[in-house]
């Protein structure tokens, strides 16, 4: 049963969420709005990191382990700013909830294309995303309600969106947003 309260929010979150992959999207506007959910009052701000990169890997594809370290079965990397976000996500709602009503913003009103994706055990060990990938211990949970995303917004040079969620428990829901402005060299 949806409450008044719930609907409220996920209308909120998909106003956010059309704002942000509406039409060509730069970096800035994206950051901007993915600040904004540090503002939401389900969504409490647990970390934040901005900084350059250089060769960034971007896993497209379940991490596994082949003879003996950790590795994507696909990836790519990237040169750009990377802009990263976690939120605990509280009051009754998922992190399956948020990253659901992301994800049909993006399919109705973007010109984003999943580039990958996967869902619970299919994509490799919680634990590696949570430590080895995304350096949030918090993201470790159950590996069947954990889900990855990887979408390519905006023109050339484009903007990626990384989104994976993780759940503990019921009361410890987590999801992490990365965007990384590719720089167009």
């Amino acid at each position: 049963m949806v409450t008044a309260m719930q609907r409220g929010f996920r209308g909120v979150l998909t106003l956010v969420c059309l704002a942000l992959v509406c039409g060509s999207v730069r970096a800035e506007t994206a950051a901007q709005l993915l600040q904004q959910l540090n503002g939401f009052p389900h969504a409490q701000p647990v970390a934040f990191s901005e900084a350059q990169v250089r060769d960034y890997e971007v896993g497209l594809g379940a991490i596994r382990k082949v003879g003996g370290a950790w590795t994507f079965k696909s990836s790519k990397r990237f040169d750009g700013l990377l802009t990263s976000y976690t939120w605990q996500i509280v009051d009754g709602f998922t992190s399956l909830e948020v990253l659901d009503e992301l994800e049909a913003s993006i399919r109705e009103r973007s010109r984003g294309e999943l580039l990958f994706g996967c869902d619970g055990r299919a994509c490799g060990p919680g634990v590696q995303w949570a430590n080895r990938v995304f350096h949030q211990r918090v993201l470790y949970g159950q590996e069947e309600l954990q889900r990855y995303r990887v979408y390519a917004v905006g023109d050339d040079p484009f903007d990626l969106l990384l989104v994976y969620s993780g759940a503990r428990t019921a009361d410890r829901q987590y999801l992490h947003a990365e965007l990384l402005a590719v720089d167009g060299d």
